[in-house]
């Protein structure tokens, strides 16, 4: 089942540079949602990928619009937020569709009108109380697409 992961508008090279890595790593193709708050040329985010940087299976949207007329033939989306009312371990990930993994930019998240509009698929990574707010982007990545990964595995088990 193929896994996408999905940046919105992210805006920090080195988070990106690992969500790649990440991607690289499990078999999921990267998607770059425009504006970036960085060049894709940037040394940063090479460095960041280290030199897996051009193997990284990616794919660049204009916009959110572009982005989400490809969305149905992508698969089932998933949106993560510290808004979101369902933790990301009680949702069934690993449908029986392939898998998008939708993430926002660092200091803002994913806008309002797509928490409206995809309310039901919006979870959350359940953290302590205290005073952090969110975390690290790609940590947040990493832990959703093996996550997916556990729940594809679990259902392939006899």
């Amino acid at each position: 089942m193929p896994l996408h992961v999905v940046l919105v508008h992210p805006e920090i090279h080195w988070n990106t540079g690992n969500a790649g890595r990440t991607c690289l790593a499990t078999g999921a193709t990267l998607h770059l949602v425009e504006p970036l708050g960085f060049s894709l040329d940037d040394r940063a985010v090479k460095r960041a990928g280290l030199d897996y940087w051009e193997h990284v299976p990616l794919r660049t949207w204009r916009s959110w619009t572009h982005f989400e007329d490809a969305l149905p033939a992508l698969g089932t989306p998933w949106f993560f937020s510290t808004q979101g009312t369902r933790a990301f371990w009680d949702a069934p990930l690993a449908t029986s569709d392939d898998t998008v993994l939708v993430f926002g930019r660092e200091t803002g998240g994913l806008p309002p009108a797509l928490h409206d509009r995809y309310a039901s698929q919006f979870v959350t990574l359940p953290m302590a109380p205290g005073p952090i707010r969110s975390l690290n982007l790609s940590t947040t990545v990493g832990i959703a697409v093996y996550e997916v990964l556990r729940q594809q595995r679990a259902r392939r088990a006899p």
